[in-house]
């Protein structure tokens, strides 16, 4: 009798950590679906988010990665309208996929939500993206009590090799990684793979909820 094969959602899929973490899992052994704005589905429209899930029915495992833009500058630089777009993307768009999921998961299922190290992390001019990724990282500690057995976490990366800084000049953003391999305690820049691996082991290990897991080379002792 051939085994039940486990199926994952993963919403922000189509590039960066989302895309290695729908390959990680996507080895013919298991069923992926992988959604982002590039397949049609905004996060942040919760009505389209309800008929996403409903579409896919039953399934055992959600990542979202979706929405790692945020516009930076001093708080009296920053437009509020554009602060709160990103809000709507990240946060209320994790809110929207947890709140639709949850009907279609499997008890034993997990949801692991992405934050970023500026949530701990202070540097100054990010204040969107910091109070986005802390506003989740506290989420997640209420949703991992309120929704128990589905497991809930949060994967934390630091500054990680993707496309999300292909529009950054070249000369630019190699000097970033340069800065950041040279300043951070593990001597390298992060690589989607890298953090890829913490998504499984948010998934697999079963003794886990309610956890932020760093992925950051460091940044936080740095």
């Amino acid at each position: 009798m051939s085994q039940e094969k486990i199926t994952y959602v993963i919403i922000g899929g189509t590039s960066g950590i989302g895309e290695a973490v729908a390959k990680y899992f996507d080895n013919g052994e298991n069923i992926v679906h992988v959604a982002s704005r590039q397949t049609g589905l905004d996060i942040s429209d919760e009505k389209a988010v309800h008929c996403y899930f409903e579409s896919i029915g039953a399934f055992d495992h959600l990542v979202i990665t979706a929405g790692s833009y945020a516009p930076a500058g001093k708080v009296t630089d920053v437009a509020i309208e554009d602060a709160k777009v990103a809000f709507d993307t990240k946060f209320w768009g994790s809110i929207n996929a947890t709140k639709h999921a949850v009907r279609y998961m499997k008890p034993n299922g997990s949801i692991t939500l992405t934050t970023g190290m500026l949530s701990r992390k202070v540097v100054a001019n990010t204040y969107t993206k910091t109070a986005i990724n802390a506003a989740l990282e506290a989420v997640t500690k209420v949703l991992a009590k309120e929704l128990s057995p589905i497991r809930v976490n949060a994967v934390s990366p630091g500054l990680t090799m993707t496309t999300a800084y292909k529009n950054m000049d070249e000369i630019v953003r190699n000097a970033m990684y340069e800065r950041a391999k040279s300043n951070l305690p593990a001597g390298k820049v992060g690589e989607a793979l890298d953090v890829a691996q913490a998504y499984f082991m948010a998934i697999t290990n079963q003794y886990m909820t309610g956890s932020i897991i760093d992925v950051d080379g460091g940044a936080l002792v740095s």
